[in-house]
């Protein structure tokens, strides 16, 4: 059982998180490439110095930054989500260990162009259904596990109940903005004492996604 210092941390940490995307949101809207610098700058300060930074040891010690490709526009997208078909009410329970089962429930799919799963196919995106609710969508793409790559478990692109929310399209309020230069490792990358979620089959890309943030080392 965490002590209450740690929960105060945790919790500092998720309110700096929502800080960051509400920032990352209003400097998209007119420089998408300056909310990645301060996106990335932010995380490096919190990985750095905050308490409850998922690093631990050495690995704090000898941290210089996150390792995370240049901002490439091409990988922005703002697709809406389509109704399932024909999987209506599939729910995903996920064993954390510590966190006990997390159960999510399918709303639809996203379309992203050259990387969706199969010709036609598209991402599936979920709800938190319990405590907070939220929408969430892991990717895991080709780089997966490879030297210099990508988290074998996926990425994160959206978990807006922890805050990491990049809006909707100004000109579609039904669309949601999925820009990957912003997907990023979950806690348990760097720390097993971290219990996430991964990527589920219907969120695998069939092609490598080359930004957003890579695993060091």
């Amino acid at each position: 059982m965490p002590d209450a210092r740690s929960i105060l941390d945790v919790a500092d940490w998720r309110r700096r998180v929502f800080a960051l995307y509400a920032e990352v949101r209003r400097r998209s809207a007119t420089d998408p490439t300056d909310a990645h610098a301060h996106w990335v700058r932010s995380r490096n300060d919190l990985f750095a110095r905050h308490p409850a930074s998922p690093l631990v040891g050495a690995d704090r010690a000898a941290f210089s930054g996150l390792p995370v490709s240049a901002y490439d526009p091409a990988w922005r997208f703002e697709v809406e989500v389509q109704a399932p078909s024909n999987r209506g009410g599939e729910r995903l329970e996920v064993d954390t260990g510590t966190d006990g089962v997390v159960p999510f429930e399918l709303i639809g799919s996203v379309n992203i162009p050259a990387v969706g799963r199969e010709p036609g196919g598209g991402l599936d995106v979920w709800r938190l259904a319990t405590y907070g609710g939220g929408v969430f969508l892991p990717v895991k793409d080709a780089l997966a596990n490879t030297p210099g790559g990508t988290y074998g478990g996926g990425r994160y692109l959206l978990d807006t109940v922890k805050g990491a929310d990049l809006g909707v399209a100004r000109s579609n309020p039904r669309a949601l903005v999925l820009d990957l230069n912003f997907a990023y490792n979950p806690s348990c990358a760097y720390d097993p004492a971290w219990a996430c979620p991964l990527a589920p089959p219907g969120n695998a890309l069939r092609g490598a996604v080359p930004v957003g943030e890579r695993m060091p080392g």
